[in-house]
């Protein structure tokens, strides 16, 4: 009796020492687990800062800076609203006169649909 219980103490033994083996087994994946996500984390925001600077770059080179494209729609909507300006002091006397004609020539009609019975 006294192999049996020795027998099944060393059986007991044995079964700790597995279940702390696989429970180390365990952390260990999940240190490399952790271990490749923070390493892609990193590659990630590597290559997200890369690509970002070489549209800054791309930007600058084609567009300019924001700056610049901003003063220069900033000018050419004065220069279009001084054209129109001008266009407005130059044909407003004739407009107005040719308005004031129609309302002043009116010929009174009869309408086509009124039937005069």
């Amino acid at each position: 009796m006294a192999s049996q219980t020795q027998g099944i103490q060393q059986l007991l033994a044995a079964e700790k020492k597995a279940a702390e083996k696989v429970a180390e087994a365990r952390k260990r994946k999940a240190r490399r687990l952790k271990q490749a996500k923070d390493e892609a984390t990193e590659e990630i925001e590597k290559f997200r800062q890369e690509r970002e600077r070489a549209f800054k770059e791309f930007e600058a080179k084609h567009m300019g800076s924001r700056e610049g494209v901003a003063a220069k729609i900033d000018a050419d909507t004065r220069v279009k609203l001084a054209d129109m300006e001008r266009a407005i002091q130059t044909r407003k006397e004739p407009v107005i006169q040719e308005i004031l004609q129609y309302v002043y020539n009116i010929s009174p009609e009869v309408h086509k649909n009124y039937n005069v019975k």
